[in-house]
């Protein structure tokens, strides 16, 4: 159950943003503003607008588990030093009783990728956790079926990544120069961490991850595209198949997907998947070089994702 949020828009904007999106639409459901508290569907969410995650007072209105999603606290313990403030604050100033980071995080209790390593979970030991990024997520499930088949030596990845709230529409200053380009009319290159950071999920990969990023003017769904060489020879239909099985059964049930239809972009939308397998655009060179594309909407699938993340931790509490 979601009982409250804090933003810095006022409630209104947040309203009238929930309720039209430019790229998933209308929502269907009602969506109301009663004094500090929105109404969506008859739930009422208290709404906070606190700059510092210090001043929430979570605990007044029972929440019990903080999805931090502002992108700025992400490091669980913060460096007082630095004036750096720590995602833990949520607990130990706001009362809450564990904290999930939307994303890549430092000093975090736990990263998960639900489907590959969720039962590292030790609810005892783990409060602050991550769930990293949309490509990792996107990314682990295909090569750790890879690795646990066919054994990985070294891999590299590409994300085609559409773009995000953090490049400009228009050319503007940005600490990446790159990023400082018009998102809409660029095809910009640019750094990502999803690969190694792939290693805090399956251990035995570190080191052996590397790749970039590639934003492409498109709103949603991104394609990651990475080539490894493996220990064992393969063939294409060999790995597919273990691509469909892990698809179809397991822990990666609902989280891996593997499609053999001839689809873009636009038919990913609003899928809830981490990962869906192209199969018509895997290949294989010599019996061990392997490349594998796989589909994501990086908004739809990795907020499912939260939300089942935080749905798990909930039935520890």
């Amino acid at each position: 159950e979601v009982v409250a949020i804090n933003d810095l828009a006022d409630i209104n904007t947040s309203a009238h943003l929930f309720r039209y999106d430019s790229t998933y639409g209308t929502y269907k459901g009602s969506v109301d503003v009663d004094d500090n508290t929105l109404v969506i569907d008859g739930n009422k969410l208290s709404v906070f607008n606190e700059v510092n995650p210090d001043n929430i007072p979570w605990a007044s209105v029972g929440v019990d588990i903080v999805i931090e999603s502002t992108g700025k606290f992400v490091n669980a313990i913060g460096d007082s030093d630095k004036g750096i403030v720590g995602a833990n604050v949520h607990i130990a100033q706001g009362g809450a009783k564990k904290v999930i980071i939307s994303a890549p995080a430092k000093n975090e209790d736990l990263t998960i990728v639900l489907g590959v390593n969720s039962d590292q979970y030790n609810p005892k030991l783990h409060h602050v956790i991550s769930n990293a990024s949309c490509t990792t997520n996107c990314l682990a499930l295909p090569a750790k079926v890879v690795n646990d088949e066919f054994g990985i030596v070294y891999g590299v990845m590409t994300t085609i990544h559409s773009y995000t709230n953090d490049q400009n529409t228009i050319d503007a200053p940005h600490k990446d120069l790159r990023r400082a380009r018009a998102a809409a009319q660029n095809i910009i290159p640019t750094t990502t961490g999803a690969a190694r950071a792939v290693s805090l999920v399956i251990p035995e990969l570190s080191g052996k991850f590397d790749g970039y990023a590639l934003r492409v003017p498109t709103s949603t769904v991104s394609i990651v595209d990475f080539t490894a060489l493996v220990d064992q020879n393969v063939t294409v239909d060999e790995l597919n198949q273990k691509f469909k099985e892990a698809a179809d059964t397991g822990p990666m049930k609902g989280f891996l997907g593997y499609s053999e239809e001839p689809l873009v972009s636009s038919d990913y939308r609003g899928d809830a998947r981490s990962s869906i397998i192209d199969a018509q655009s895997t290949i294989v060179m010599g019996e061990r070089i392997v490349k594998i594309v796989a589909w994501y909407d990086n908004e739809w699938g990795y907020a499912s994702r939260t939300a089942d993340l935080t749905a798990m931790v909930a039935q520890t509490l």
